[in-house]
């Protein structure tokens, strides 16, 4: 995965209407389209879940004492970052209006065999 958090900086966290037909114009129907901008969707939202995550850990103290948490100022910037990343459904869209979404069908003979 290339490096998400630099590309989608120019995507406008706001949601703003869509061209239906022009999403639709690429696929067979709009169910197929929105079906895979919501499956990218679920793998941006997990990648962008074990990033955080990951960077988080760093900052994690194990002691069991509840007076001893303290603010670090690193990790709230780092919450504050992600929070304000667009939202991964809008990142899919993006993605998908710009052709830079690989897809492919299933084969359908396996399918059709009840």
């Amino acid at each position: 995965m290339t490096d998400i958090k630099s590309r989608v900086q120019s995507i406008n966290p706001d949601i703003s209407a869509r061209n239906v037909h022009k999403m639709a114009s690429s696929c067979a129907n709009i169910y197929e389209a929105l079906n895979i901008v919501a499956k990218r969707s679920r793998q941006l939202s997990i990648d962008l879940k074990q990033e955080l995550h990951k960077k988080l850990e760093e900052f994690a103290v194990s002691s069991d004492a509840i007076e001893e948490i303290s603010e670090n100022k690193e990790q709230i910037e780092i919450s504050k970052f992600y929070e304000r990343l667009p939202n991964p459904t809008i990142i899919a869209t993006e993605e998908f209006l710009a052709d830079e979404i690989y897809y492919r069908y299933k084969d359908k003979k396996n399918e059709s065999n009840f």
